[in-house]
């Protein structure tokens, strides 16, 4: 009954470690994750969803969205046919 008990003590811990790691820290993250990824059909909506699933904090605002790093704010607008996922710019 011990064994059961350190088995899922430890997939409780590698599972938060996993979570832990996928959250987006800084602007530094944002600019590699957008660049890294490509989507020309992606709206606001999406690309909020993408990035939230990526653990940034966003906040999609009609036809762009709003992140936020250390009290600052930026604007992320969907860039269809050109490279990465959107434009990046300080609000």
């Amino acid at each position: 009954m011990r064994w059961v008990s350190t088995i899922i003590i430890f997939c409780i811990i590698t599972v938060s470690l996993n979570t832990a790691s996928a959250l987006g820290e800084n602007i530094s993250d944002l600019r590699v994750f957008i660049s890294a990824n490509e989507d020309t059909r992606m709206d606001s909506q999406d690309l909020a969803f993408v990035l939230a699933t990526h653990g940034f904090d966003v906040t999609p605002k009609g036809g762009y969205v709003e992140i936020r790093f250390n009290n600052e704010i930026y604007k992320l607008t969907p860039n269809g046919d050109k490279p990465g996922l959107c434009d990046l710019a300080k609000l």
